[in-house]
């Protein structure tokens, strides 16, 4: 037996956050602009400048010819940190 129609409740805004104007730059203007490698000298690390060397290089290549280059940058980064403690 069913009774007299009853609606449901009335449909309310969507959920989620208000819409909000987007945030501005940060107080104080802009960020300083970071240091001239040339800076860092006394604190660079061979293997370290090859890899990020043959990441340069590799911008040059198609992104097929990319990837093993990538990998093999990511393979010395990842090998350095893991000793640089060690020495």
């Amino acid at each position: 037996m069913s009774g007299p129609f009853r609606p449901g409740p009335t449909p309310g805004p969507r959920p989620g956050p208000p819409p909000a104007a987007r945030p501005g730059p940060p107080p104080g203007g802009r960020p300083a602009a970071p240091l001239p490698v040339e800076d860092f000298d006394d604190a660079r690390h061979p293997a370290v400048d090859a890899a990020v060397q043959a990441m340069e290089n590799a911008a040059a290549l198609s992104p097929a010819d990319q990837i093993p280059q990538y990998e093999a940058a990511y393979d010395t980064l990842r090998e350095t940190l893991a000793t640089i403690d060690q020495a």
